[in-house]
């Protein structure tokens, strides 16, 4: 089994809605995210991705969420844009956008600063 990390960051603001303390002000993080994949086995030439290919599937993902207002975006409508959640939001738009289904998303890590980060594993199969 083979595991890829790659790396990314984007700025955003957001607020909490319901948080009892200063993160339902509205503020901003400069965020870095690692996602991991897996796969069983190696191409013809012994990649299991291409690394450039991930970055970009990751980048697209980031780019959305760069210098926007997370609240107002369409995923989370209803959630708060949390670490958490933003976690999830990138499991699950990086799984969707992976078109061989031997590659597998096993999990995003956000760091909302140098000392907090959370990892998002999906769910279990």
């Amino acid at each position: 089994m083979y595991k890829l990390s790659v790396t990314d960051s984007f700025s955003a603001a957001h607020r909490l809605c319901g948080y009892e303390g200063a993160c339902s002000n509205l503020h901003g993080h400069n965020w870095s995210v690692r996602v991991a994949l897996t796969a069983q086995k190696l191409d013809d030439i012994g990649m299991a991705m291409d690394f450039g290919l991930i970055k970009s599937l990751l980048k697209e993902i980031t780019d959305e969420l760069d210098h926007a207002y997370l609240n107002d975006l369409p995923g989370f409508k209803d959630i708060n844009p949390t670490s958490e959640n933003l976690a999830r939001h990138i499991f699950e738009r990086m799984q969707k956008s992976l078109a061989d289904p031997a590659i597998r998303v096993t999990e995003v890590e956000i760091c909302e600063s140098p000392s907090s980060s959370v990892v998002y594993y999906g769910p279990l199969r």
